[in-house]
């Protein structure tokens, strides 16, 4: 086995190690940090929320001057992706009429948000120990920030 290699298995041994088991307040400040600087870049005026495992909020945090309706939406954004295990992008099209969860944004108090905008974050063993929800910009927008933090976080770069 070559030294590259080597290390590359080394890397990934490590990174399982130190790979968070649950979401903490430092992990959700930090990735909520990357996530608004990106959504300055794009000029957008997020609200960034970030959930537990158990789809409680751990933070959520608004840029000046966001729309007052992007808080619940992006607080419920992280709530859905953990409580069905998929993105809300995901969920979308099987909510429409005629798909198999069609109607279910009514169920769970309201709380089920079925367009873009929410990512699961998963740790190194694949299991979700939070949920990622941005509103305030297009939906497009909202998509392409809420998926730019789940890649962060994949990747370990929220620290």
């Amino acid at each position: 086995m070559n030294e590259q290699a080597l290390q590359t298995i080394v890397e990934k041994i490590v990174k399982q190690i130190k790979a968070p088991q649950d979401m903490t307040l430092d992990i959700a400040l930090s990735l909520a940090e990357k996530v608004k600087a990106k959504a300055r870049e794009m000029g957008v005026k997020a609200v960034v929320a970030v959930s537990n495992k158990a789809g409680h909020p751990v933070l959520a945090e608004c840029m000046d001057d966001s729309y007052i309706a992007s808080f619940d939406i992006a607080v419920q954004k992280a709530f859905t992706v953990v409580s069905l295990k998929m993105s809300t992008s995901a969920l979308k099209p099987l909510a429409l009429p005629g798909g198999s969860l069609y109607g279910i944004q009514f169920t769970n108090g309201g709380k089920i948000v079925i367009f873009g905008g929410g990512e699961p974050l998963k740790n190194a063993q694949g299991e979700i120990i939070g949920g990622l929800g941005v509103s305030g910009g297009s939906e497009e927008q909202d998509s392409a920030l809420a998926a730019y933090g789940k890649e962060i976080f994949e990747k370990g770069q929220y620290l």
